[in-house]
């Protein structure tokens, strides 16, 4: 009874060491090559290393049938054969994850002046992160069930029912299978990705998250309009971002014939040099429409960002107003009436 006690205690001693010492020598390896961002993020992979030494230790010392003088421990190699193969998958996908959001990090360095490129490979990673992880689980759980005899000994007969069960499977599950394929045409067609701004069903957004079955866009009003990845397949919709983040922004107003158009041009310049959200690329007033009672005057400028550009159009439609409003309150519209 000792002896196998002092086994256990001494597995469990081992696995603690083991996990401390890689965790030890990730971190030093960590600091040697600060340029290498993998080594810091595979030291999340401790707990589910520490899972599979355990289990290994366990299924090779066997302390368990002796602790409690069973005669068969098939159930308790059974379950421990399962602990590992499941910490296994664990650990597998921590790795992936880790690797992947290594090499996203070090593309983000690469081309930081590229942040289309970047959404673009973020997009992409993250789906593949997703795949590859939804594939583990899958092959993971596949591999756990086989070690059951039940399930060995049914196989001929799923193989024999597997076309009509594929068949039923594919109608049952034809939606999810077309986000499933709607998700990974947009992370590598690079319709839509991570970060851009679109407009949906004219409700304008940013691209929050994506995965292999919806899509988030985040509202002005922080709103989350949860959307399936195949809307973007199969509808149209607006990116403003995906080749250059930059937007021309509009502002439209109403006035009066009165208006010194010339002199409301020479203001728009003059606030466009002081707009910090201003790029200096582009910027145009003109007369765009006229009515019996009024002109419609565009206003029309530059901003890096679609951000930039919704607030740089408020700014520049409350600056001109003030200014008609000061020097010129006879250009505002005005409902003219005669008397009886």
């Amino acid at each position: 009874m000792l002896w196998p006690l002092t086994t256990l205690l001494a597995t469990v001693a081992a696995t603690l060491v083991i996990g401390w010492i890689v965790d030890q020598v990730l971190q030093r390896i960590a600091a040697d090559h600060p340029e290498a961002p993998v080594w810091p993020l595979l030291r999340r992979c401790r707990i589910p290393l520490q899972l599979v030494v355990v289990a290994a230790l366990l299924l090779a010392a066997n302390p368990v049938k002796r602790i409690f003088h069973l005669t068969n421990d098939v159930g308790a190699h059974h379950a421990v054969l399962l602990l590992l193969l499941a910490s296994l998958g664990w650990l597998t996908v921590r790795v992936v994850a880790a690797v992947l959001e290594a090499l996203l990090g070090r593309f983000e360095r690469t081309v930081a002046d590229d942040p289309a490129r970047v959404q673009r490979v973020h997009t992409q990673i993250s789906m593949l992160r997703r795949v590859v992880s939804a594939v583990i689980v899958v092959v993971t759980i596949a591999v756990m069930l086989l070690t059951f005899t039940a399930m060995r000994s049914v196989g001929a007969s799923l193989l024999a029912s597997a076309g009509i069960i594929g068949i039923v499977a594919g109608i049952a599950a034809q939606s999810t299978l077309g986000n499933f394929f709607a998700g990974l045409q947009i992370a590598f067609g690079d319709t839509v990705r991570i970060g851009d701004t679109v407009v949906v069903d004219g409700q304008q957004g940013t691209v929050e998250e994506i995965t292999l079955s919806y899509l988030v866009v985040r509202l002005w009003d922080y709103r989350r309009l949860i959307v399936p990845v195949s809307y973007f397949v199969n509808k149209p919709f607006e990116n403003w971002t995906r080749r250059d983040p930059g937007l021309l922004a509009a502002v439209l107003l109403h006035l009066d014939h009165s208006t010194p158009v010339d002199e409301l041009r020479a203001a728009l310049r003059a606030r466009l040099d002081q707009h910090p959200l201003w790029d200096g690329a582009e910027w145009a007033l003109h007369v765009t429409d006229t009515t019996p009672s009024t002109i419609l005057v565009r206003a029309t400028m530059t901003a890096r960002t679609p951000d930039d550009a919704t607030q740089l159009r408020f700014d520049i439609r409350e600056q001109l107003i003030a200014h008609l409003r000061d020097t010129h309150p006879t250009a505002l519209p005005r409902l003219h009436t005669t008397p009886e």
